[in-house]
């Protein structure tokens, strides 16, 4: 089993996750490589007190592009990989509102095949990066979680 350098999924899925808004030139060059790596992607955005809503927002997310929600499989393991890359943000306790801390996050979820062995099948990677803190505008750092699940 070799993992390919040029389809490291979780990378792929931090860089899509960092990409700044209006960047066209470095999200066309990463949006041609995930699609030369024949992976699956979406993005989005979620900020909240509580981290079920995190979840929930990534979640639905790729339910609606990229994870058949009728297949256990799938959905337990994006549930492994958001609960992983959570654990980078928080450093460890899953836990937001209840300690008084707020996130505002960018996510990316991407799909496939990292490895050149057609029987280890497909992969999911979930990275989150942006801020977390106090619950105060100005009171928060940067935060970064990355999960990554066979499927």
């Amino acid at each position: 089993m070799s993992l390919y350098i040029e389809r490291r999924i979780g990378k792929m899925a931090m860089q899509l996750a960092l990409l700044e808004e209006g960047d066209h030139e470095a999200e066309s060059f990463l949006l041609a490589q995930l699609k030369h790596a024949g992976y699956q992607f979406c993005k989005g955005k979620v900020g909240s007190m509580d981290a079920h809503k995190v979840v929930a927002a990534v979640e639905t997310a790729a339910k609606k592009t990229i994870i058949d929600g009728s297949f256990y499989r799938e959905t337990h393991s994006l549930y492994h990989a958001i609960l992983e890359a959570m654990q980078g943000v928080t450093r460890g306790q899953v836990q937001l509102g209840t300690v008084l801390r707020t996130v505002g996050l960018n996510f990316a979820i991407v799909r496939g095949r990292p490895y050149d062995q057609e029987r280890e099948d497909e992969w999911v990677a979930v990275a989150l990066y942006g801020t977390i803190g106090a619950p105060v505008r100005g009171l928060e750092h940067e935060t970064l979680g990355l999960g990554i699940n066979h499927i």
